[in-house]
């Protein structure tokens, strides 16, 4: 009996030392460059000031490639966003003329004309131009995973990031890290694959192809106007995302470099780190395809610096 009640007793210790162990423990060494990268990040946009968004109702459960879902927000998320700062800061104005370069079906081949692969070169460049991206370059060669030539820099991201794959089988190349990150991609005319970025969001709603149902999160950590990382759910062009995950008001530059970051750091084909910056503590997910990216995503665990409180506690 008391053998058997031993056996019983190892295993509950084992499963809840595993629901603690399923976590990581917070990554310092990511935190502080990433938190180092924010405070260079001289073109994010600052809530109430440069945008204003209403988080409105939570979200409720949506089964993936259910077309059927509840609105619980009457409103856009987005009420307005400084246009003249996505027209005039260049690593952003760059970055929205790249939206519109890609065939939003996987399984449908991308053709990239001379014109698009000018846009890419003049975004890249522009990137490269930012305090956020030299130091994010800094950092990397001092790990080894980046030359310091910056021409082989330019070159290693856009393998990362620009290089076009075969994300469905039997078809030409259909997409590549960009797409699928920043502008989003369906899947067999059923869901919604990757849109993590706000600046698409925002002009996807502005053009009604785009519908805000709701913030995704815990009973104790609801999501404010100010918030960096929102988890939410949408349709876009008839389809529904139960839960999906950007930040909120920062640069293309900054996204890049940290995604980059986690990619050459790790060499799995999926990699989750644990990370606070600024005030939010988030899992940050990167998934490789090969020497390129497949995905990559924030997912806000606690914002407003919660998870310190609840540590002071």
């Amino acid at each position: 009996m008391a053998a058997g009640f031993c056996g019983v007793l190892v295993l509950l210790i084992v499963c809840v030392s595993g629901l603690d162990a399923s976590r990581p423990a917070v990554n310092q060494e990511l935190s502080n460059i990433f938190n180092e990268l924010w405070r260079l990040d001289v073109n994010r946009m600052t809530p109430g000031v440069d945008y204003t968004i209403s988080v409105q109702g939570r979200a409720s459960y949506v089964n993936q490639g259910s077309h059927v879902v509840q609105d619980h927000a009457s409103q856009p998320l987005f009420s307005n966003v400084n246009e003249n700062k996505l027209k005039n800061t260049t690593t952003f104005s760059r970055f929205t003329k790249l939206l519109d370069n890609y065939e939003r079906s996987t399984g449908v081949a991308e053709q990239v004309t001379t014109e698009e692969l000018t846009e890419i070169n003049l975004f890249l460049d522009a990137v490269l131009e930012t305090e956020v991206m030299k130091r994010a370059h800094k950092y990397l060669v001092s790990k080894g995973q980046s030359s310091s030539n910056l021409r082989h820099f330019k070159s290693q991201l856009q393998t990362i990031w620009f290089n076009l794959y075969h994300r469905q089988r039997n078809a030409g190349v259909d997409s590549c890290g960009f797409e699928h990150v920043f502008v989003g991609e369906t899947k067999s005319g059923t869901e919604i694959i990757g849109f993590h970025n706000w600046v698409q969001f925002y002009l996807q709603e502005n053009s009604t192809h785009l519908d805000y149902k709701g913030y995704k999160a815990r009973n104790n950590d609801l999501p404010d106007q100010d918030d960096h990382v929102l988890n939410l759910q949408f349709s876009w062009h008839g389809l529904v995302k139960p839960v999906g995950s950007a930040f909120i008001g920062t640069s293309p530059e900054f996204e890049m470099a940290i995604f980059t970051i986690v990619f050459l750091i790790n060499t799995e084909r999926s990699t989750t780190v644990l990370v606070n910056i600024d005030q939010c503590q988030m899992e940050l997910v990167v998934i490789r395809h090969g020497r390129s990216l497949g995905t990559a995503y924030p997912k806000l665990l606690s914002s407003n610096s919660r998870h310190l409180r609840q540590h002071s506690h």
